[in-house]
């Protein structure tokens, strides 16, 4: 599992399994960084750990369910759709980085779980993502992360209003 890491990982390929206990054994180790990090930072809570499961096979993510972890985070629509019915229900989902418009409700549809979606970008994207949830009847909103660049980044997106769009 990746703990945020982006790029390719040496060694191994994607279809390979570290051996048993393993991916649960390093995911143990890191929940113990974060909640030292975040009382280091005086956080009355640990933060929000998601676990990344980039090309990683679903014994491993599930391995990390089983041992008691229930955020995920995947960063290819495809790939979430293909994870998420095999992982239990209460399974919470964040798509990590952009995702393009037209994915937006075939996500919503096919991730019941989908908790997150890390980054809207656009207003466009933002209306998709809102009547996907409503086609699918979603009851419990579905969180967003607005990606704003500063003054010094030029930007097609207008980030007040993507953020009155996800409002």
């Amino acid at each position: 599992m990746s703990a945020g890491a982006t790029g390719a990982e040496g060694g191994g390929s994607a279809s390979s399994v570290p051996p048993a206990g393993m991916t649960a054994k390093h995911l143990a180790e890191v929940v113990q960084k974060v909640a030292a990090a975040s009382a280091r930072a005086g956080r009355s809570a640990p933060a929000r750990l998601v676990a990344v499961g980039k090309t990683k096979p679903v014994e491993q993510l599930r391995e990390c369910y089983d041992a008691g972890h229930r955020v995920f985070g995947e960063n290819y629509a495809q790939e979430l759709t293909e994870k998420s019915p095999a992982m239990p229900p209460d399974t919470r989902w964040h798509f990590i980085g952009h995702l393009q418009s037209n994915k937006a409700k075939t996500l919503v549809k096919a991730v019941p779980g989908l908790a997150m979606i890390e980054t809207v970008d656009s207003v466009k994207l933002a209306n998709r993502l809102a009547d996907a949830c409503v086609e699918a009847g979603r009851v419990e909103p579905l969180g967003v992360m607005v990606q704003a660049r500063s003054i010094s980044h030029w930007s097609p997106y207008d980030p007040v209003a993507v953020v009155n769009a996800v409002s």
